[in-house]
């Protein structure tokens, strides 16, 4: 069985985190979704949130889920999950260096694990979770951009 695992912080989960799951779906047999705990960033979610709201969406997909990982190393739980790769999203060139650096940095904790880059479609390559963020903090029309159970839970956040 081909296993990947998607890593990222997921702050909201973007219809451009989703085209790079589906891409990678075509793939692999399971694709692990794991939600990261990054110490430097400010999260608009909680960890356990962010889970919550990916296995919600996922909740009937055999082939997805989603596992928070805040205490270990993603090249860690690929080996526990017996996972082949890491799956990552370029959306533009600018992306390419740091992505570089961290499959660089994988491969030297553990070489059976190979980084798997995929590009989303060119209508999604501008979309972040930080401009998703920002435009509903203002009330914009976030549609395109997330899930409509996702533009409830930030139009919520943003309410309280």
């Amino acid at each position: 069985m081909k296993i990947g695992i998607y890593p990222g912080s997921f702050d909201p989960f973007t219809e451009g985190h989703n085209d790079i799951l589906q891409r990678a779906l075509k793939i692999f047999d399971k694709v692990v979704i794991a939600v990261v705990k990054n110490s430097a960033k400010n999260y608009l979610f909680s960890l356990e949130e962010r889970v919550a709201m990916i296995s919600h969406l996922f909740h009937d997909h055999k082939k997805i889920s989603c596992v928070g990982l805040n205490s270990k190393l993603t090249v860690d739980l690929a080996s526990e999950l017996k996972a082949q790769a890491i799956i990552r999203g370029l959306r533009a060139v600018s992306d390419f260096e740091y992505e570089f650096q961290i499959a660089s940095i994988n491969r030297s904790q553990n070489s059976d694990v190979e980084s798997v880059f995929f590009t989303p479609d060119e209508k999604l390559t501008f979309i972040s979770s930080s401009m998703v963020k920002e435009l509903a903090s203002y009330g914009g029309d976030i549609s395109k951009f997330v899930h409509s159970d996702i533009a409830k839970s930030l139009e919520e956040k943003f309410n309280n």
